[in-house]
């Protein structure tokens, strides 16, 4: 668990607000970790389908739409030390706000890999934390994919 933690900070996937939300787990909340990135997954999802619909389903662009969700996207992400997918979201909002409809699509294309990327990791340090708390007895909910 530690190695992959280490892999994910050096390769600037995580920050240290992730340590941080970390510290914040104790006995009294052992799931508190998975619970708020499982709420940020879901809340990404659709922030994700969002942007998508909004450059694909409509010919004339809504970039302040598009602005709006990225500051959410871009919030949430920071407060869960998602270091890469934030910095991404900021690519992503220069381009809307420059009106640029190519550069958007690839911001998406590179937010949608960097998202997709971060949530296998996560879920991959999900798992081997939920092996160790089986093997020392505490017990975690079964998380939603």
């Amino acid at each position: 668990m530690n190695r992959l933690l280490s892999f994910l900070f050096h390769q600037g996937v995580l920050d240290e607000q992730f340590l941080q939300l970390q510290q914040l787990q104790d006995e009294t909340s052992p799931n508190f970790v998975s619970e708020v990135v499982n709420i940020y997954f879901h809340q990404s999802e659709k922030l994700l389908r969002n942007l998508r619909t909004l450059l694909i389903e409509r010919e004339l662009m809504d970039y302040k739409k598009m602005g709006i969700d990225l500051n959410q996207f871009m919030g949430s992400s920071s407060s869960i030390g998602a270091k890469r997918v934030t910095n991404v979201c900021i690519a992503f909002r220069v381009a809307t706000e420059q009106n640029n409809r190519a550069g958007c699509f690839r911001a998406l294309e590179m937010l949608e890999h960097e998202y997709c990327y971060l949530k296998n990791k996560l879920h991959e340090l999900f798992q081997i934390e939920q092996q160790r708390a089986l093997a020392a007895g505490v017990r975690y909910p079964v998380q939603n994919e």
